[in-house]
């Protein structure tokens, strides 16, 4: 919010006109013949159009003090017509302005608020502009209280909504930050706006003082689905990963979100995520890890160079001579009594470039059941139909996951990921 300043001041009196008309003849003769308009007229007596063009004079050349005193002796001045008061109050505007007396401004810019001599957006104007310069001084509550004036007037105005929620936010009244904003977020969705960066910031930043993790993760999806970055992937990842109750046995399948998302680190990370798919069966999956990791340049160097070529060179082998016993495999998976080896060798041919027929294996294997864990099993369906490009059938899949145990979170995410596969970008240098 930028202070009123002697700039604005001009700006605003140039809005307003410059100069002072006098009642001449004519003018009176018409005032007297209308009377009920005269609290309208737009003029002033001559007796006071000099001293008031003066006053202007001074003003232009910044000298507020001989300004002010000639304003209060004009004030004291008994029979003053309603626009002669409302051009002092706002000659008395500008002094403020340029001394930066927001006391003075704010009793101003009431008093000419409170007249007929400006229209409805000239008011908003004043009313903007004195909640911004509360709110530069840190007198939040004053700010708030000019920005609500204008809210009554222009409920959706994100400008001073936003100034509501900081000030509050810099009061350390965080329940209400997050009342406001979500507020905001609300109406950015009914008007398909796209919320603001620095708002689900605010926002997040709210939630991180009050201990609601919930509503941190909340926040960090939005970002994802606005603003995506590295930064918000790795923070939000972390928090499902060590929520209570996450299973284990989705280790890997968090290592894969990690991986997309450009979010793996170091060495150990790459060597785990490998292992893990080795175990699961997966050794194609393995194989793409291990390449991704002598890519980056974190794997094949260091002092566990060695071992990490050790881990290539097995990996390799071991995806070469599963592609030849996938045939093999699939006949046992069918012959099985649960689902289990269907979902898994299905799985196994998406990885390998089949996605029709891996899908169609895993679809099968959803059906025979016997499963220990049928959303962990929706959850790679719906991983195999991003891979195969139906976003709406992984969609609708990964919707129908409930469980608490972690697959349901990951689904969500999964969704959030750029359907490009593209990394998401790394936040702007500070």
């Amino acid at each position: 919010m930028k202070k009123i300043s002697y700039l604005f001041a001009a700006m605003m009196l140039a809005a307003f006109g410059s100069g002072f008309s006098t009642v001449t003849a004519d003018t009176a003769q018409a005032q007297a013949a209308a009377p009920a308009d005269a609290a309208k007229q737009q003029t002033v007596r001559a007796e006071m159009g000099k001293p008031l063009n003066e006053i202007q004079e001074l003003l232009n050349a910044k000298q507020y003090t001989q300004a002010l005193e000639k304003i209060n002796a004009l004030d004291a001045l008994e029979k003053k017509t309603p626009y002669e008061m409302f051009a002092i109050h706002r000659l008395r505007a500008v002094v403020a302005s340029g001394i930066n007396d927001s006391a003075m401004m704010a009793t101003s810019f009431e008093n000419m608020i409170s007249t007929d001599f400006l229209k409805e957006p000239e008011k908003l104007r004043l009313i903007e502009a004195m909640a911004g310069t509360m709110f530069n001084e840190k007198k939040y509550a004053q700010a708030r209280s000019w920005a609500t004036r204008y809210l009554d007037k222009e409920p959706g105005n994100v400008g001073m909504n936003n100034l509501v929620a900081r000030s509050y936010y810099l009061e350390n009244d965080y329940a209400n930050t997050i009342k406001v904003l979500n507020a905001q977020l609300a109406e950015d969705d009914k008007a398909g706006r796209k919320p603001t960066q620095e708002n689900l910031r605010l926002l997040g930043g709210a939630y991180q003082q009050l201990k609601d993790n919930n509503g941190y993760a909340m926040v960090l999806e939005r970002l994802l689905g606005t603003y995506p970055q590295k930064e918000y992937w790795g923070d939000l990842l972390y928090r499902v990963e060590h929520r209570p109750g996450f299973a284990d046995r989705l280790r890997l399948d968090m290592y894969r979100l990690l991986l997309i998302t450009d979010n793996l680190d170091d060495g150990s990370q790459y060597v785990e995520m490998a292992e893990l798919a080795l175990l699961a069966g997966l050794p194609a999956e393995a194989k793409k890890t291990v390449d991704a990791g002598f890519a980056a340049n974190i794997l094949g160097t260091g002092k566990e160079a060695a071992k990490h070529k050790q881990l290539r060179d097995r990996v390799n082998k071991q995806a070469a001579d599963d592609i030849k016993t996938l045939d093999a495999g699939e006949a046992s998976a069918k012959s099985a009594k649960t689902g289990i080896g269907l979902l898994n060798i299905g799985y196994n041919y998406v990885i390998n470039g089949q996605q029709e027929k891996g899908i169609a294996l895993m679809e099968q294997g959803l059906a025979k059941g016997g499963l220990k864990s049928v959303d962990e099993g929706k959850l790679h369906l719906g991983m195999a139909y991003l891979q195969a490009k139906n976003r709406e059938k992984a969609k609708e899949i990964f919707k129908s996951i409930q469980s608490t145990d972690g697959a349901a979170d990951m689904a969500r995410l999964w969704l959030l990921v750029p359907e490009d596969g593209s990394k998401p970008a790394a936040a702007p240098a500070k």
